[in-house]
């Protein structure tokens, strides 16, 4: 990684490949995630999905397969474009919009900047069927579902994971710190503190960074 920097609302990273620099956008969580461990020696998977266009060639990174694939679902609905995909993605997980669009949640699709009504309602009438089985998006590694009522908090584990799995962490270790991430989630709640990903990424790689010393020693 080279640099990294949001400019209005969009995120980026820059990244060096035998000498040429390209530019890609990312999910705000990976960002968030890239801004807290930029010393970090780890490495980094994307996957990418370009976009060429008539002034310029876009490159869009996502910490996983499934991410990616929903994305390029969405983009297949006229009038639907990149920065709107990108958008959904940083407000909600896969999970959340299928289900929105399942029980034609309109308010919920309408909250995401740039969806109106009318768009919405494009949305839940050309994904319904897709989505009767969201299948071709089940997260192969594994992913556990958690049952957390604030869908913020439940969206903050879940790119929590894929970012800890973007950085190369066994699933098995991932697993194993995961309850201790959330009990700290509800202590912090009875606390009534201001609750972040990045304090949440800092803290299960405090725990896997720790038991991978443990075993290395």
């Amino acid at each position: 990684m080279v640099d990294l920097w949001k400019t209005n609302q969009k995120f980026f990273v820059l990244i060096n490949c035998q000498g040429l620099g390209y530019e890609i956008q990312i999910l705000e969580s990976f960002f968030l995630k890239l801004k807290t461990n930029q010393k970090s020696n780890k490495n980094i998977t994307l996957w990418l999905k370009p976009i060429k266009k008539e002034d310029s060639d876009l490159l869009f990174g996502f910490t996983s397969k499934e991410q990616k694939n929903f994305f390029i679902e969405i983009l297949s609905i006229r009038g639907v474009g990149s920065q709107i995909g990108m958008g959904i993605l940083n407000k909600f997980s896969i999970g959340e919009v299928i289900n929105a669009i399942k029980t034609e949640d309109k308010k919920l699709i309408c909250s995401v900047p740039g969806i109106g009504q009318k768009m919405s309602d494009r949305l839940i009438l050309e994904l319904k069927n897709k989505f009767k089985s969201n299948n071709q998006f089940e997260d192969k590694k594994g992913n556990y579902k958690f049952k957390i009522k604030d869908p913020e908090t439940n969206k903050m584990i879940e790119d929590l994971q894929l970012t800890l799995q973007s950085l190369n962490y066994k699933n098995k270790e991932i697993m194993t710190i995961l309850p201790i991430i959330i009990n700290e989630v509800d202590l912090l709640a009875k606390k009534e503190n201001n609750l972040s990903f990045e304090y949440l990424l800092k803290l299960a790689m405090n725990y896997l960074d720790k038991d991978s010393s443990n075993i290395a020693s």
